[in-house]
């Protein structure tokens, strides 16, 4: 089968295209990446040509010999659908989870995108904790999460409360709630080893002033909880605008009986009795 034929490559297409259209990747904003099943990479094998071996930057040894599908450094996602071999790539990790090569894309030279370290290192996290069933990771930047980061304090707490009590469905799609980091320079590996942190307690990771981490079984569930942290926080911001205080709001009760009905957990943690 021929890589772009494949429907994983399709499904990360798309995902690249609909977060361009919601305007979450300005220019090379954003980046994404998927870990492939051995049926995928055998599938595609036909057109795999190995480049030269290059440092990751971190190590990853859970997901030594895996392979992943990245978008591409200084690649726009805007580009995903008209000329996908050169926005993303195919890249295989060594057996150590040291160094990474690629197989596919890029065709126009370049390399994957610079937050990789902290694609695989919450890629290997979130293989433990869910004993592999997570093979996405996607970063974009929606302006209304990243707005709030400089009006509300950068805790997690407060964060998961205020846009869990923006719509009843938030405490269903994100039941454990979302883990902030405060303000780090991308790119490297303390924001990556910081974020993995957070990874191992949530599906949802926020870089203050920055963007927003998902990640997920599918690419439809990690777009689908992208989406909903960022129609919480859209509601959130219209909200701040019109009044310094909310006159109603769902309460703690509301969110127990929430979570009963659908049958999720959600942390006491986030249920504390505010201040008036």
């Amino acid at each position: 089968m021929k890589v772009l034929e494949a429907p994983f490559v399709k499904g990360f297409i798309r995902v690249a295209d609909d977060g361009w259209l919601q305007g979450w990747h300005e220019r090379n904003g954003g980046n994404l990446s998927y870990r492939m099943r051995p049926e995928e990479v055998e599938s595609v094998r036909e057109e795999l040509v190995p480049r030269k071996w290059e440092p990751i930057g971190t190590e990853v040894p859970l997901l030594g010999g895996e392979y992943f599908l990245v978008t591409g450094s200084g690649r726009y996602m805007r580009n995903a659908v008209i000329d996908p071999e050169d926005t993303f790539c195919i890249i295989e990790l060594d057996p150590a989870g040291a160094h990474y090569r690629i197989l596919w894309g890029l065709s126009k030279g370049g390399r994957p995108t610079s937050e990789l370290p902290t694609h695989l290192m919450n890629h290997e996290v979130k293989v433990r904790v869910t004993g592999g069933k997570h093979r996405v990771i996607y970063h974009a930047h929606p302006a209304n999460i990243v707005a709030l980061t400089y009006v509300l304090p950068l805790t997690d707490e407060v964060f998961t409360r205020e846009l869990w009590e923006m719509e009843t469905e938030c405490p269903i799609v994100f039941p454990d709630g979302i883990g902030v980091v405060p303000w780090m320079v991308p790119g490297g590996r303390e924001i990556a080893v910081e974020t993995s942190k957070l990874m191992e307690k949530y599906d949802v990771a926020l870089w203050a002033h920055h963007g927003l981490f998902c990640s997920g079984d599918t690419f439809d569930q990690t777009f689908g909880l992208m989406h909903t942290v960022e129609k919480a926080a859209e509601i959130l911001v219209k909200v701040l605008s019109m009044a310094p205080k909310k006159r109603q709001t769902i309460e703690p009760e509301g969110f127990r009986e929430v979570a009963k009905a659908f049958h999720v957990t959600v942390p006491e943690r986030f249920l504390y009795e505010k201040e008036d």
